[in-house]
């Protein structure tokens, strides 16, 4: 068969463009990264509400963390920013009052903080990815800089563990830490599980004030870690598990 001069340079340019393309393809495959990184750690805590009772009125875990933390002290309560705070049982579990947990619980302060859920729902909402949750350990963070205070978060969490800055946090804060950022008016904020004392190999600063060692931190992925030894020996509560978002912060009761 007879190929004309414009077929041999439309059957060339073909040709070419399958050399230029598989080529290409080589090149992207070799210089996409890797898989994401396989999650190592789940980093949970287990509060013990039998020991935490001891110690009626104590607030050193909430001071250790205002102070480690640069948490300002805001006397308005529809202003305060809180990152971990005390609430009572039958408001944390409003599901499990009974005439029962009313003579045992009923007005004991309960400590609560962000869950850092394994599915959190603020993550989902949020739309500059301000707050999102580390693969590598399973902490939900935040990025002050990317937040823009739409809120989406606070009202995405069905636990109310996020503030939000309605005025410049940093006259307020009562002892200032060098250590870590302060924040600007027009940010969420909430705990952040002490990730920059865990990268330092430290424990978090709650943990480490409590005096009746009630708080117990640790990899939920490690069937040897402290937490996992009182799951399995304790009985356990989390707040609305039926909600799905699956909680990292476990009670024992």
């Amino acid at each position: 068969m007879k190929i004309t001069r414009k077929d041999f340079l439309r059957l060339s340019g073909l040709g070419l463009l399958a050399v230029v393309g598989k080529k290409a393809v080589r090149a992207i495959t070799e210089a996409a990264p890797s898989a994401a990184p396989r999650k190592t750690k789940q980093w949970g805590m287990v509060i013990d509400l039998a020991k935490c009772r001891q110690e009626a009125g104590c607030t050193d875990c909430i001071k250790a963390c205002n102070k480690a933390h640069n948490i300002p002290q805001i006397s308005d309560p529809a202003h305060e920013v809180k990152w971990i705070w005390n609430q009572p049982f039958e408001t944390v579990f409003p599901l499990l009052k009974t005439d029962y947990t009313k003579q045992a619980y009923t007005g004991h302060p309960i400590a609560v903080m962000c869950n850092h859920c394994a599915n959190p729902p603020c993550v989902r909402v949020c739309p500059t990815q301000a707050t999102w949750k580390r693969e590598e350990d399973g902490i939900v963070m935040m990025d002050w800089h990317r937040c823009i205070g739409c809120r989406y978060c606070m009202a995405a969490c069905p636990y109310g563990s996020r503030s939000f800055n309605w005025q410049d946090p940093r006259p307020a804060i009562a002892s200032f830490n060098p250590d870590f950022p302060t924040r600007t008016k027009g940010v969420v904020e909430k705990c952040n599980f002490c990730e920059e004392r865990l990268a330092r190999g430290e424990r978090p600063a709650c943990l480490e004030a409590c005096p009746e060692k009630t708080m117990i931190f640790g990899d939920l992925m490690d069937p040897d870690s402290e937490p996992r030894q009182l799951l399995r020996t304790r009985f356990a509560l989390q707040r609305e598990p039926e909600l799905g978002t699956s909680p990292s912060v476990y009670y024992l009761v």
